[in-house]
């Protein structure tokens, strides 16, 4: 399927503008190394490394327009959960639900471009990369397919962890019926979607009765919420999928503003970001600037080192799904 199901949920920058960069805090070294990170971390140990993620990531884009989405979620829902530590591509042990496996993941996919690439440097450096990094490089390069340059830099040096549990995510992911206030404290204690799609029920309790008159949501724009209710019928189709981004959702841009502006945010925790003035302010400036894709960048360096496992932490996984066996 084209946009696919798997690209569902509030994402990035409705996350990012409360969070990451606004009131998280970076670990600088003051050569900008973060939280154990660094540049070129495998320059010596398995220097091919990033090569081998970029050449297989072009080469999927192409025929999967929707992967620099599902990649992007995937490394969000692995870090608010334990941190970057691959947790959320590990399977269940001993009938104990993964993240994986909990509702909020399981329209994830992508989990087969990222065992790919694994499976090719393992053959050529057995034990060196971990998949955490894997998955960072994989989301970057996926999301700067259509650039010229990588939209962010990726620090590297994570290890992977050996723990994932289902119960864990529910309280460590937004939800796309966030109001400011769940999201700005999760964002405080943790640290967008530009592109991407989202099921019919996610939102559809803003189509109908939701002042309890039969009405939408006030805070939408009256000709949206008719385009979406002739999407999404009541009740809710499970499959129906809707473009976050109107005309925008395949690409990263800063659009996204744009029609928040326009009152078209489609979940209600992209309408909580107009009803806070500082958050308003920032989607004001990110709508008239080149400055998000700056701040986005930032924003990505510092999510990506939310509680990573370095130095003699966790363990390089063999397998992305499986932790090591242990002696």
């Amino acid at each position: 399927m084209m946009r696919a199901r798997n690209i569902v949920f509030v994402f990035l920058v409705s996350l990012l503008v409360l969070g990451v960069f606004r009131v998280c805090s970076a670990y600088g070294d003051g050569d900008g190394n973060v939280a154990g990170l660094r540049l070129n971390f495998y320059a010596k140990s398995c220097p091919t490394a990033e090569i081998i993620v970029k050449g297989i990531i072009l080469s999927r884009v192409p025929t999967n327009p929707t992967l620099p989405a599902k990649l992007l979620r995937m490394h969000f829902h692995d870090c608010f959960v334990r941190g970057c530590d691959a947790s959320v591509l590990l399977n269940a042990v001993n009938n104990v639900p993964a993240e994986k496996d909990s509702i909020p993941n399981s329209s994830l996919s992508g989990f087969d471009v990222i065992d790919d690439i694994k499976t090719v440097i393992e053959n050529k450096c057995p034990g060196v990369v971990s998949c955490a990094d894997i998955l960072a490089l994989a989301a970057r390069d996926a999301v700067s397919f259509p650039y010229i340059s990588n939209k962010w830099e990726v620090l590297t040096g994570r290890r992977d962890g050996r723990v994932s549990l289902a119960s864990e995510i529910n309280a460590n992911l937004p939800s796309p019926f966030s109001n400011f206030s769940t999201l700005l404290q999760l964002f405080i204690s943790k640290g967008g979607h530009t592109i991407g799609v989202a099921h019919c029920a996610t939102f559809s309790n803003r189509l109908y009765n939701f002042t309890g008159k039969g009405d939408a949501d006030p805070s939408l724009n009256p000709i949206y919420a008719q385009f979406l209710r002739s999407q999404c019928p009541n009740p809710a189709n499970s499959t129906t999928t809707v473009e976050l981004d109107p005309r925008s959702s395949k690409s990263f841009d800063k659009n996204y503003f744009n029609i928040l502006l326009q009152n078209e945010g489609l979940l209600q925790s992209d309408a909580a970001l107009l009803k806070d003035g500082n958050s308003f302010q920032l989607v004001e400036r990110f709508s008239n600037s080149s400055d998000f894709f700056n701040a986005f960048a930032k924003s990505m360096v510092k999510m990506g080192a939310i509680e990573v496992l370095t130095g003699y932490a966790g363990e390089i996984r063999k397998r992305c799904s499986v932790v090591n066996p242990t002696n």
